[in-house]
């Protein structure tokens, strides 16, 4: 027997719940998929669903697209949560398919978050993909390329879902006013430039800016039935954006690449932009600290080799201080990076001699070269003929330091950029004395 208590409150659904799209036609957004004629509409309106993944960031209907599935189809739909089930609950659903199958009737899985499903899981539904007991559906905030099984993903159609634009925010809040299930029943008066900013806050979410316009109303002001909206309020509503990032997901991978290579081509500007966009959502300033210091020798090297001294003060200021003191530091040595001459003749000079190294690691060093500790060394002539630069005039020698096969091959080629222009005259002036002093001009 159930009990209540004196202050039990019906509690109700969430403004984005209670408005859901329940038809094609009142679906919003992802024009490029859901107008007339495009293919996932096409295969919805005539319920010829194929497995397939829906993939977008958080509030851009994957799930509402789901539900309107469920309705339009014939076939038995069944809710599967990645999160609350295991390896049992996704044998037990596919049992009850292949049975249903058997009697001619389809099954659609709708998986939410197929993105934590590990592995082991994943594969328990690839048979019956195969077998057709069932039609997956998957949604996933994260890249399937990364976050699903090749096999699987190869079985499955990939919709990319955007976020939603600031127009497509603003027609949905105004519907959400004037819906039944929504505010229609309530006489509110809100500016039409308070929706733009609150599409503007959501920033392409569709359940932010549905929850955004909900908390806005339950704080406005009430006088003679009418619910006033006034921008002091909606100000407080959105005082604090939370910026879409994953520290361990595409969107992580995504911002580092923005920075990279906005310093890489000189936009300072840009390169503040970004950094500022990873500190702000969370980003460990220490990771951030690495990549620069990373950047130093890939991207500027030889051409400003203070930028590497640069960098590592500015990890070690970020160690020490933390965020938010060491953002000026991060700031500093990312201005200095996007402003520094650029070579990557270092990275091109490892990768050449990566890829010999790889291809001869039986290579012997020769003799000459060899450190000779041992009496037994010095007898199979370790370090025999050794030249010691310092003993030359010119500090430098004829000596061979390569292996046989590998005579003559350079690797690295410095630009004429910045400071590496003194380097490679530097580099012309070692191989113009050694070319003179080749056994056979001597």
């Amino acid at each position: 027997m159930e009990q209540h208590t004196l202050f039990e409150q019906e509690v109700q659904e969430p403004l984005a719940n209670r408005i859901r799209p329940r038809r094609l036609s009142e679906f919003c957004g992802q024009k490029h998929l859901m107008k007339e004629g495009k293919v996932l509409y096409n295969l919805i309106m005539h319920d010829q669903i194929s497995s397939m993944i829906f993939w977008g960031p958080p509030g851009v209907g994957k799930t509402t697209l789901a539900q309107i599935i469920a309705r339009k189809t014939k076939a038995n739909f069944i809710n599967f949560s990645a999160v609350t089930s295991g390896i049992k609950e996704i044998k037990e659903v596919m049992q009850r398919a292949e049975q249903t199958r058997l009697l001619g009737e389809k099954t659609i899985l709708f998986v939410d978050e197929i993105h934590r499903f590990n592995k082991a899981q994943q594969d328990a539904f690839l048979p019956f993909v195969e077998k057709g007991s069932i039609i997956l559906i998957g949604a996933t905030t994260e890249n399937p390329s990364f976050e699903v099984n090749s096999a699987l993903l190869s079985r499955c159609k990939v919709f990319v879902l955007q976020a939603l634009e600031e127009n497509d925010l603003v027609e949905l809040l105004e519907q959400a006013l004037h819906h039944p299930r929504g505010f229609g029943s309530q006489n509110i008066h809100i500016e039409p430039g308070m929706l733009s900013m609150i599409a503007r806050f959501a920033n392409g979410d569709a359940r932010t800016a549905l929850n955004t316009l909900e908390m806005v109303i339950l704080n406005g002001q009430e006088k003679d039935g009418v619910t006033f909206i006034n921008k002091e309020v909606l100000e407080q509503c959105i005082s604090k954006k939370s910026l879409l990032y994953d520290k361990q997901g595409e969107e992580h991978y995504n911002l580092i690449s923005a920075l990279h290579k906005s310093m890489r081509n000189s936009d300072v500007d840009a390169a503040i932009y970004w950094l500022a966009r990873m500190l702000e959502a969370g980003e460990d300033p220490l990771y951030v600290a690495r990549r620069l210091v990373r950047f130093a020798s890939e991207d500027v090297g030889m051409a400003d080799s203070r930028a590497l001294q640069i960098c590592i003060a500015a990890y070690q200021a970020a160690h020490f201080l933390g965020m938010p003191e060491c953002n000026v530091h991060l700031t500093h040595a990312v201005t200095y990076l996007s402003l520094a001459p650029k070579s990557n003749a270092l990275y091109m000079a490892y990768n050449a001699a990566k890829a010999d190294a790889q291809e001869m690691l039986a290579e012997p060093v020769p003799l000459q070269i060899r450190n000779a500790p041992t009496s037994l060394m010095k007898e199979l002539h370790y370090g025999e003929n050794y030249q010691y630069a310092h003993d030359y005039e010119d500090k430098i020698t004829d000596m061979q330091c390569m292996p046989d096969s590998l005579v003559n091959r350079s690797y690295y080629h410095p630009t004429n950029q910045g400071s590496e222009s003194r380097v490679q005259e530097r580099l012309k002036q070692i191989k113009a004395w050694r070319d003179a002093h080749q056994p056979n001009n001597k």
